[in-house]
């Protein structure tokens, strides 16, 4: 049995959960960061010295970073994870790509219109976040006129990160600019059954 520790409302724990669901895996989640505690509790950072979520646990075995769960998992059932080198090295440049460059540009308006740090959205740090984030939509859409999926033909690994981060951005209260090969894509893997109780989830 896997255990995975942290909120559900996390992209990350988000991203481990919908892996696990597309290929069938059980598992066990627990509630863990931001209002659940434990992260800060020295048992955890015993298995995740980083002290963030998600954390998956199989037996004696501890594993942390969201996108090399997914990997992980997906190399380990042979499933979602091209074989080939090559294939799967393109697979991984979207998700590191989704990491370090999308999602940080992108956070500031996720963090100011919904966590609220400074009791109200800082609408210039939001309007910032909108204004880094537009090129790297414009790339995903002229990249996804070309091919049905980040990484191919097929569903693969690559897609659940970007569903996810593309997921959160989607749900932010501003004006969303149609880009038709982009929404044709997260139409078809938000649809998917194993994206339940994820991308249904709301935002918080």
């Amino acid at each position: 049995m896997t255990l995975i520790w942290g909120r559900i409302t996390s992209i990350n724990v988000r991203k481990v959960i919908w892996t696990l669901q597309e290929l069938g895996l059980p598992f066990e989640r627990k509630d863990a960061g931001a209002a659940f505690g434990v992260v800060h509790t020295d048992e955890y950072a015993q298995l995740n010295p980083n002290r963030l979520v998600p954390l998956m646990v199989q037996g004696e075995r501890t594993l942390w970073e969201s996108n090399v769960i997914v990997r992980y998992l997906c190399a380990a059932e042979q499933r979602l994870c091209p074989a080939d080198p090559w294939l799967r090295a393109d697979a991984e440049r979207w998700m590191d790509w989704q990491q370090t460059t999308f999602s940080p540009a992108g956070r500031d308006a996720f963090i100011q219109l919904f966590r609220k740090p400074e009791g109200a959205p800082n609408m210039t740090k939001v309007q910032a976040s909108v204004n880094a984030t537009r090129p790297f939509l414009d790339m995903l859409d002229r990249h996804l006129s070309q091919r049905p999926f980040l990484a191919g033909d097929e569903f693969g690994m690559a897609d659940i990160p970007m569903g996810c981060e593309v997921h959160r951005w989607k749900g932010l209260p501003i004006a969303h600019s149609t880009r038709p090969h982009l929404d044709r894509w997260y139409a078809a893997v938000s649809q998917r059954s194993a994206t339940r109780g994820v991308l249904d989830v709301p935002l918080a």
